[in-house]
């Protein structure tokens, strides 16, 4: 148990010293709402007034003397260090210039398939903290249960909050149940997820509130176990999943909603193959989200997400009760209680999901 808290936490520790190294870095950061719609510039609420200039015509700013509005994310960080000349004038970016940042959590977490989203449901948000331009972000993750240890690596990166391309490699550690399966002790499956997520319309902040983001995934899916998962009844070592998510956040009550179908033939989300030969067809199945934002850091909710028993093995649904915080602009930390059921036979696989997500 210790050893598997360690890897965890080595995982964790990484990508929190990457954020620390990043945040080290001058920039700017700050609160879409308070833009124009067509993000042409900065609206007159966006910044407080600055100190009364020391001279009758000179409108020059003391740099970090500029007070930030309560709702604007405005945070230079040389000038909440202290480090900026004084005298220097603050310049205001413009999104003509390309540069946009979402609000903090609104990119939420990695999946376990290494898509955009909850820990175990997709979403329709895609990685990165950019509005414009080149965001992504990596993950580390484990999913620490009674028989078996569940790790996802990965990383996605997305352009223009338009199109997201991710990756994830699994690995599903049997533990003493690869002993008593017959695969050995601490057998180990692998599998790679490669994914691509395109926003169909809508935004999941902005824009009419009953409109929600929409966006279509697609997962392939390879199974690096073939004659195993071959073994145990499925009837494909790998598969591609197709989902179509719908998600808001209700900014005036700090509610997010969503929901997802997903057509599949993944056994374990493909661990145990795909399909079999009594059932080799895609099903329907449905993936839910509510959360709650605490803060603009914090947030805790709940996901579910229905599942085939295409082996007769008893597969069950999922589903957990999670929260998130943002340290930093760049680091999610999230730990979940995680109910997976029954896998593989052994039922009451319930234990804790950990991530860190290193985010631009």
């Amino acid at each position: 148990m210790t050893s598997r808290f360690l890897t965890a936490a080595s995982a964790i520790a990484f990508l929190s010293a990457a954020s620390s190294a990043n945040a080290a870095e001058a920039q700017i950061a700050y609160d879409t709402a308070l833009f124009h719609t067509e993000y042409d510039g900065v609206s007159n609420s966006a910044i407080a007034p600055a100190s009364a200039p020391s001279t009758g015509g000179d409108a020059t700013a003391q740099a970090g003397t500029a007070q930030r509005a309560i709702s604007t994310q405005f945070a230079d960080s040389e000038e909440e260090q202290g480090s900026s000349a004084a005298g220097a004038p603050m310049v205001t970016p413009s999104f003509r210039d390309g540069y946009s940042r979402k609000l903090l959590l609104t990119n939420g977490i990695a999946s376990l398939e290494g898509a955009s989203g909850g820990g175990i449901a997709n979403w329709a948000i895609l990685a990165g903290m950019q509005e414009r331009g080149f965001g992504g972000g990596l993950h580390a993750t484990a999913v620490l249960l009674p028989d078996f240890d569940w790790q996802s690596f990965g990383a996605g990166v997305s352009y223009a909050n338009r199109v997201e391309l991710s990756y994830a490699r699994q690995r599903f550690d049997t533990r003493d149940v690869g002993a008593a399966l017959g695969l050995g002790q601490g057998f180990t499956f692998d599998q790679d997820v490669f994914g691509a997520k395109l926003r169909l319309f809508g935004d999941a902040v902005y824009g009419d509130p009953l409109l929600p983001q929409v966006s279509l995934s697609i997962q392939h899916k390879r199974n690096r176990d073939s004659a195993v998962v071959r073994a145990v009844g499925a009837l494909h070592d790998s598969g591609t999943d197709i989902a179509l998510s719908a998600t808001k956040l209700l900014l005036a009550q700090s509610i997010l909603v969503g929901g997802t179908v997903r057509l599949t033939k993944a056994n374990q989300t493909g661990l145990l193959g795909f399909g079999s030969a009594a059932n080799p067809d895609y099903s329907l199945q449905f993936e839910g989200s509510l959360a709650y934002q605490l803060s603009r850091r914090a947030v805790v909710g709940a996901e579910v997400r229905t599942k085939p028993d295409n082996l007769g093995l008893g597969e069950d649904d999922w589903m957990d009760l999670f929260a998130a915080i943002a340290p930093t602009d760049f680091l999610t930390l999230t730990a979940a209680y995680a109910d997976l059921g029954s896998i593989a036979t052994f039922e009451d696989q319930r234990g804790a999901f950990l991530q860190a997500q290193l985010a631009f």
